[in-house]
């Protein structure tokens, strides 16, 4: 940043300089040439033929430079063969005449003739023809003076030009560093206190920070609760995994130690019970590695259709309709959507009489996915023992793990859904509504 602003403030200040510079020096040079060109006039202007017919004055020229040899400033007026007639400051020198133009107007220029190998006297020259009254002849005025006056004047503010322009660059350069380090300053603090995190020593970061960087704090707050969070949540899952596994590995160590003659089919059903538990817990662990990973789509119809063909393949005259929004989607990985919305389904065409019933109802942030049946339905008093690990009301003896609704309860709740078990008005069965966030 301070590399980028030196550079930024180098070229401005050069550009501004050379500008400024320019307008100053022709600003010089334009008083300089408004001078001569007011002296030249008013040569002309106190002009006049003589007996003879040469040009003399009516009234002496003013500035006394012209009287006094090599001053500086001159004139000559030169025409027609007459005798040239030079200002005494010239003395033994005389100005060029060049007869290959007329000027009508001021002519302005510069010229080094009067310059030598030992000394340079660069001049600048005003140059008119005129023709007097009472003569014919084109007369040629010329009033020159030294140029080392504006040279060393232009020297001089080209030198303060430097100098100002010099500090100015030099004042902005202190500014723009002062500013980063102090702009940058809070991003330091930022880093002391993540180590300080690292290490332990905090938690959190302070909220004392300028407004500017307060939401990055913030962020990182809320990253760092996030983790924290995952963190506990993987540590409760593995404890409820260990705990859940616990109790059956002792009853099989304990059948085992006491050679128990039904061995077998202890190991059978208490390794039916640990399949259970490890199904449910990678269930749980597969929704909330896809929520961490990205925030995943899914169109809830193309779901609900590959479920229901899924289902018209497993139970035979069962009849699944859908109904609602077709566009709806939820921010829920497809495969967990799928496995969800399977669970629901085929236990409303396993355990109902033959119909089910699927409305999909966006609503507001949310989107309802409401799975009905015809079958006898649940009382309302026992509906919350059917989210618990392993239980089932059914006593037909038709396959299941009781796993089916606590699954989809873990992972609804992971993407930050919800289910419900209600009583179905239409169908008379039993109605899951099944929330997810919209997509």
């Amino acid at each position: 940043m301070i590399g980028v602003a030196a550079l930024w403030i180098a070229a401005l200040l050069l550009i501004g300089g050379f500008a400024l510079d320019r307008v100053l020096s022709r600003s010089i040079v334009d008083s300089f040439d408004n001078q001569l060109v007011f002296i030249l006039n008013s040569m002309i202007a106190s002009s006049e033929i003589g007996p003879q017919g040469e040009v003399r004055f009516n009234r002496a020229p003013a500035d006394q430079r012209f009287v006094e040899p090599y001053s500086g400033l001159y004139f000559q007026i030169s025409g027609g063969g007459a005798e040239t007639f030079p200002s005494r400051s010239l003395w033994d020198r005389r100005l060029r005449v060049a007869d290959t133009h007329a000027d009508v107007k001021p002519h302005l220029y510069d010229s080094d003739e009067f310059s030598t190998r030992d000394h340079a006297e660069p001049i600048r020259i005003v140059e008119r023809d005129a023709v007097l009254p009472g003569s014919s002849v084109r007369w040629r005025f010329q009033v020159a003076q030294s140029r080392e006056t504006i040279n060393d004047q232009i020297r001089r503010l080209r030198s303060t030009l430097i100098w100002s322009f010099s500090a100015l660059g030099v004042g902005l350069l202190v500014l723009a560093t002062l500013q980063t380090f102090y702009g940058l300053w809070p991003l330091r603090r930022v880093r002391r206190e993540v180590t300080s995190i690292r290490s332990g020593q905090k938690t959190r970061i302070s909220d004392q920070f300028p407004t500017e960087i307060r939401p990055l704090t913030e962020e990182i707050n809320q990253l760092l609760a996030h983790s924290e969070a995952q963190a506990e949540e993987a540590r409760r899952h593995a404890g409820n995994l260990a705990h859940a596994l616990k109790t059956p590995l002792t009853v099989i160590t304990n059948a085992a130690t006491a050679r128990a003659p039904d061995l077998v089919d202890t190991v059978c059903r208490e390794a039916l019970v640990m399949r259970r538990q490890v199904d449910h817990h990678l269930a749980r662990a597969r929704a909330i590695g896809r929520r961490s990973a990205a925030q995943s789509r899914a169109t809830v119809w193309e779901s609900l259709e590959a479920v229901q063909r899924a289902v018209d393949r497993m139970h035979e005259g069962v009849t699944v309709d859908i109904a609602g929004n077709h566009r709806a989607q939820v921010r829920v990985e497809r495969q967990d959507l799928d496995e969800m919305l399977g669970n629901l389904v085929e236990n409303a065409a396993k355990y109902g009489g033959g119909r089910v019933f699927v409305t999909v109802e966006p609503r507001g942030g949310m989107v309802d996915i409401l799975i009905e049946d015809d079958g006898p339905g649940i009382p309302e008093e026992r509906r919350g023992e059917l989210f618990k690990r392993g239980a089932r009301l059914d006593t037909t003896g038709k396959p299941g793990t009781g796993l089916g609704l606590a699954i989809v309860r873990d992972v609804a709740e992971i993407y930050g859904g919800s289910i419900h078990l209600e009583e179905s008005e239409d169908l008379g069965g039993l109605l899951a509504r099944l929330s997810l966030p919209a997509g």
